[in-house]
């Protein structure tokens, strides 16, 4: 008892001064915040709709004529040499169909090389992928198995040492596929015309579909939000800047617009869009298909997702810190599209937008029920992000009953994805973390097919997610409080985040794995 008064006599003398204030400031902020963000997505709404209704497709913004091999003096030489590169590393599951998808693509075989990066560091598996690529080899098929000996740099590190090998010196392109995609066979006699006939373009970017959407209900959420990303975002910034963020496969490479912007680095978590940003600075332009679709896997265990979004939000904020004055001090581009990669690209979709969410949404708005002098105003709570909602929830209309479930989890997420936003931008400890996105493939598929019927045993301690636990009692506290002597009705979206925050909690998201 003598504790509870005490904490209500701390409460009253704090509250007034301290509390009231920095709770004050803090709304001021996100609805600032919550502001810039409506007005880009609202802004990429309007591009988009305009660029339907104009019917600015590629093929009309850019020269494009399919490929000829009907001349006999020319012959294949008319197709220019091809350089695929896969990166590995410990890929059981999936090497198989990347390997087979790359070397099925049609195209000339003496004008292709398939390029194996193998960074195994399991033998048994290194032996399988050698293997395979023999087998190919065995087939007539151009194919490379290259090893090193160490992981330096990771996956920047292996492609840089693919390009140094000597064969790769008669290559004009170069396509990345990552070890869980699989182009279709006609992925290239779509994609090299752009960049035959159009000697400015440095990069044709694929959109990337899921083969395992449907696993459940957290692929589903990524689905969600990755199709807004390539439907949108990317689009948007192909029609109207020439310029999007590599996404670190499925895209062709003109090496010379490569090696001018000074090859691969490891510096950052995305040694994709760190290429990319350093490619558009020296003038170099970039277009995106969303027709050329290329199949992959979503990550379906919510460690590995967590890794992933870890790696992908770190990094951006990180290579903006390093990039910043490079961006501003330099003179081949335009001002406009230095605001677009400054303010558009980075500050708002890879700061603004982890931030907020996290910060409004799951610590300042539940504050609010304890200061109720403080006002939300409803557009700022309610209106602008139900817009946001919508707009976010077009890029897949088979999943938009799904929408409130992939808020209320993207809430979530974005607790992680603002640690490690802070990260990048401050260099904290992890920030060069590299994890490789494990791959399922068929493994659980197969499981079922063989009617395998082991208990799943997972340690609590793993299955255990401490954080999401603290914000759940958190977020439910508030709502409880709200609930008995509040009256702004919060505690319906609080005590849905909290159970959000606890189902993720208690490691009940995702694909459970046996160990």
């Amino acid at each position: 008892m003598e504790a509870a008064e005490q904490i209500a006599v701390v409460w009253k003398q704090v509250r007034g001064p301290v509390i009231v204030p920095l709770l004050r400031a803090s709304v001021m902020v996100c609805l600032a915040m919550c502001v810039i963000l409506f007005v880009e997505k609202v802004y990429m709404a309007v591009v988009i709709v305009a660029m339907r209704l104009i019917g600015r497709r590629p093929e009309r913004q850019w020269r494009w004529e399919p490929l000829r091999d009907d001349d006999p003096e020319l012959g294949n030489a008319a197709y220019p040499m091809v350089l695929v590169q896969i990166p590995m590393y410990n890929e059981r599951e999936v090497y198989k169909k990347s390997i087979g998808a790359a070397c099925g693509l049609s195209w000339p075989s003496d004008r292709i090389v398939i390029q194996v990066l193998d960074d195994s560091t399991d033998p048994a598996i290194k032996e399988l992928v050698q293997v395979e690529c023999q087998r190919w080899a065995n087939k007539g098929v151009n194919i490379k198995y290259e090893i090193r000996d160490n992981r330096r740099g990771y996956k920047a590190g292996a492609l840089k040492e693919g390009m140094k090998h000597g064969y790769v010196k008669d290559c004009d392109f170069v396509v990345i596929f990552d070890a869980d995609f699989q182009p279709e066979p006609d992925y290239l006699s779509r994609a090299m015309p752009f960049l035959i006939h159009n000697p400015e373009i440095a990069l044709i970017q694929a959109r990337w579909v899921f083969v395992n959407a449907n696993e459940c209900l957290m692929t589903r959420m990524q689905e969600m939000s990755l199709d807004y990303h390539f439907k949108v975002e990317q689009e948007v910034g192909s029609s109207a800047y020439a310029f999007f963020g590599f996404n670190g496969t499925a895209g062709v490479w003109r090496i010379s617009a490569l090696n001018e912007a000074g090859g691969w680095k490891d510096r950052t978590t995305v040694e994709d869009m760190d290429l990319a940003v350093r490619a558009s600075l020296k003038g170099w332009k970039f277009v995106y298909l969303g027709d050329l679709r290329v199949k992959s896997e979503l990550p379906s265990t919510f460690k590995a997702f967590r890794y992933q979004q870890h790696r992908w939000s770190c990094g951006p904020a990180n290579l903006f810190r390093k990039m910043l004055m490079e961006i501003v001090k330099n003179q081949k581009v335009t001002l406009w599209k230095k605001i677009y990669v400054i303010y558009n690209f980075f500050f708002v979709r890879k700061i603004i937008g982890h931030i907020l969410t996290s910060v409004f949404y799951c610590l300042v708005i539940p504050a609010t029920v304890f200061v109720p002098e403080i006002e939300i105003p409803r557009w700022g709570y309610f209106y602008i992000p139900t817009i946001i909602t919508l707009l976010n929830a077009v890029g897949t209309p088979r999943s938009f009953h799904l929408v409130i479930f992939w808020v209320l989890f993207e809430n979530v997420m974005s607790l992680h994805r603002t640690k490690a936003t802070f990260s990048g931008l401050l260099e904290l400890g992890r920030v060069n973390e590299w994890v490789v996105t494990e791959k399922l493939g068929d493994v659980l598929k197969m499981k079922v097919q063989s009617k395998v019927t082991k208990k799943l045993r997972m340690r609590i301690r793993e299955r255990l997610q401490l954080l999401e636990l603290g914000v759940a009692a958190y977020i439910f506290f508030c709502g409880s409080y709200d609930l008995l002597f509040g009256k702004r009705y919060y505690y319906i979206f609080l005590f849905m985040q909290s159970i959000a925050f606890f189902v993720v909690g208690v490691g009940f998201v995702g694909t459970l794995v046996p160990n």
